[in-house]
């Protein structure tokens, strides 16, 4: 039997590593740790090999718990090489938990060690890591420092390996700073090097990085073209990790380009591979990025649910910086919802971990988040004094940065603020600079569009127009039916036994109309629509339509459902408590609408072959316009079949004087709709129009 000397097993164990192998990396180091003797420099070396194992996996206690105990065996034993080692590998592992100070103080502590060995290389290793801790901060000139002289000292003892490894470095922070082509000048010195020394896993990195650099730039086809060469490469080599990188790679080009369906199916094969892996880091990476997917199409709620497993694992493993960003994202699908109250929360705790890591970046983009929900006037918690502060700050920092896109957006927000505070010279100083930048930013998004135009069309125009129409539809039809019509349906005509329908009007809106300028009119109704939309998506409620100021929409199709009485109910408890904190349009005057609600079976379908419409049609819409005009302001009406109806809970009656048949004899009585309290009065019989006379009832909301 051949006895494998330890150094070659490790050096096995390193190879394995870098293919993603990491369960067989570990059986190579336990077995040098169980058979080395107790004062064996192998066994420092297999306990650090168990420790960047764990932390390619994500599990950084036992990555440090491994770190920890090599370093205790090397000073024992009194082997500086390995303490200097030791100390890096564990400031690696601080770094990746955002312990920017830890990682300083233990890099610091082995550069000293490595300076008074003579040993350069080591020396060189230290001072490059330090440039990472102050690239992840922000501080990129100071990083591209460290960077240089690691990269002078590695061109003194003529180490090519790491003199492309340290370029690769270098070539990122300019990524950073958006200066791409200073960027690729660097990684193309780096493929030059790695392409003369053969190193292939080298070369796929950094064809890859490539990649990154043309998507960036919105030159998607360069993009495409090197992903794809980087993702044949690793997967050639066997290195699944750094295979499924790739597809995430790919995943966020897609998702750029607007395919949808394609970025997650790269990221689903990324997800697959990390998992397997035990990648925990990569795996909550690529549920953040899904979330961020599903965010586009409107699918708050999906979106929520890969963001809350994404920040589980980041929490998990005690990356700080990545936990801080899934909880900004967090915070912006709440904002998506309406509830500012939880996107707050959830901007609150990003914002302290950025400060307390110091995340220049993370800070001022948190920042304006806060800024500019503090700025929404059909938030209840408005405050403009806050919101300038904070938007200011923002400003700020972003100018310092040099991040273009997040500037121009601090410049509009800052400028509504001053509007609507009637500071006009200020408001028209922010508009102007909005402009400006803006002028910038559009100019680069329109080389993109130009870019990513031709790019598509090399993609196939079929894919293209597809992609499109879907996107139409989507937007103008509920998702199912928009599925039909691709599907090939050419008549699309439904009918439903028992849906509810909701009627929304603006009192006095012709008034309103002429006493304000028509910009005001309509940006007050987009707010006002777009927050009935959302609480729609909340309750799982379809809107059907607009027109004018009037608001229809209906639970129970086009996905029937048992409790749609009780989903509209609960929209309109929330419809009158958003109008009650709505601002006011008319100066000395405040909105009010009024509602009104039936259930009851309609027909549903596509009318028009241009332009398509989707709309309802039956008693059951007529009677709830009637409900609607025959209400009172800040009151939902209802009829005595809806109410009935929403007094029964799984077959049983809340009220034991309540059946089919006998009119209805609940006065003042509360009740709570997922957890919203309301009282009904009847108002008694009312000759509606069309209708003749009928027992209806107000719901009125309790404080």
């Amino acid at each position: 039997m051949t006895i494998i000397p330890y150094p070659e097993m490790l050096k096995q164990a390193q190879a394995e590593i870098a293919k993603g192998n990491y369960d067989e990396a570990d059986q190579l180091a336990g077995e040098v740790l169980t058979r080395a003797e107790p004062e064996s420099v192998s066994r420092v070396e297999a306990l650090l090999t168990l420790a960047n194992t764990a932390r390619m996996r994500g599990d950084f206690d036992r990555s440090l718990e491994f770190g920890i105990q090599a370093l205790a065996l090397s000073e024992k034993y009194n082997y500086p090489n390995r303490t200097a080692g030791a100390l890096n590998v564990i400031g690696i592992i601080y770094r990746n938990l955002g312990l920017y100070d830890k990682a300083l103080e233990h890099y610091t502590r082995a550069v000293e060690i490595s300076r008074n060995l003579g040993d350069q290389h080591m020396t060189a290793r230290l001072t490059g890591n330090i440039g990472m801790v102050y690239n992840r901060l922000g501080s990129h000139q100071k990083a591209l420092e460290y960077y240089t002289q690691a990269l002078v000292m590695y061109h003194e003892f003529g180490d090519k390996s790491a003199i492309a490894s340290i370029t690769v470095n270098i070539g990122v922070v300019y990524d950073y700073l958006g200066d791409y082509d200073k960027a690729l000048e660097f990684y193309a010195t780096a493929l030059g090097i790695y392409t003369e020394l053969g190193e292939q896993s080298g070369i796929a990195s950094i064809t890859g990085n490539i990649g990154i650099i043309h998507k960036m730039t919105g030159t998607y086809d360069k993009a495409l073209e090197y992903f794809t060469q980087a993702l044949d490469l690793h997967e050639l080599l066997g290195e699944k990790s750094a295979a499924a990188r790739v597809k995430q790679n790919l995943g966020l080009l897609y998702a750029e380009l607007g395919s949808l369906e394609r970025a997650l199916e790269y990221y689903n094969q990324a997800l697959e591979t990390q998992e397997a892996l035990g990648a925990k880091s990569e795996t909550a990476q690529i549920l953040g990025n899904i979330g961020i997917v599903y965010l586009q199409p409107g699918s708050y709620h999906t979106a929520l649910e890969y963001f809350a497993r994404s920040l589980a694992l980041h929490e998990e493993i005690g990356d700080r910086t990545e936990a801080a960003q899934v909880m900004g994202n967090i915070g912006n699908a709440y904002i998506s919802l309406g509830d500012y109250d939880k996107a707050l929360e959830y901007y609150g705790l990003a914002l302290s971990i950025h400060r307390e890591l110091g995340e220049e970046a993370g800070i001022a983009l948190v920042t304006g988040n806060i800024g500019s929900a503090l700025a929404t006037v059909a938030y209840a918690g408005y405050n403009a004094t806050v919101a300038e502060e904070l938007l200011l700050e923002a400003l700020t920092m972003n100018e310092s940065l040099g991040i273009k896109w997040y500037q121009h957006q601090n410049h509009l927000n800052l400028a509504t603020v001053y509007e609507l505070q009637g500071d006009t010279a200020k408001a028209l100083y922010h508009y102007k600079q909005y402009h400006a930048i803006e002028k910038e930013v559009q100019s680069e998004e329109h080389k993109k569009q130009a870019q990513r135009g031709a790019f598509e069309r090399q993609i196939g125009a079929m894919q293209r127009e597809q992609e499109v129409t879907e996107r139409i539809l989507h937007s103008i039809l509920p998702k199912d039916i928009a599925h039909r019509i691709r599907r090939g349906d050419k008549k699309i005509i439904d009918k439903y036994d028992s849906v509810s329908v909701l009627f929304a009007d603006i009192v006095g809106f012709t008034k309103l109309s002429h006493a304000i300028t028509p910009e005001q009119l309509v940006e007050g109704l987009d707010v006002m629509f777009n927050t009935f939309d959302r609480l729609a998506d909340k309750h799982g409620c379809e809107k059907i339509k607009t027109i004018g100021d009037c608001y229809m929409v209906v639970a129970g199709l086009p996905e029937r459902c048992e409790d749609h009485v009780l989903r509209l109910t609960a929209m309109a408890l929330d419809m009158q408590h958003a109008i009650e904190n709505f601002p006011d349009i008319l100066a000395g005057g405040s909105i009010r609408i009024r509602i009104g609600m039936h259930t009851g079976s309609v027909v549903a379908g596509i009318i028009g072959k241009n332009k398509f419409s989707y709309d309802l049609w039956g008693d059951a819409v007529n009677t709830a316009s009637r409900m609607e005009s025959h209400g009172e302001p800040g009151k939902i009406h209802v009829t005595e079949e809806f109410l009935k109806k929403l007094l029964m809970v799984k077959g049983e009656w809340l009220m034991d004087e309540v059946d089919d048949v006998a009119p209805l004899t609940i006065n003042h009585l509360p009740f709570t709709i997922n957890h919203l309290p309301f009282t009904i009065i009847p108002r008694g019989e009312l000759d509606i129009k069309g209708k003749g006379l009928m027992n209806t009832y107000f719901l009125e909301k309790l404080p």
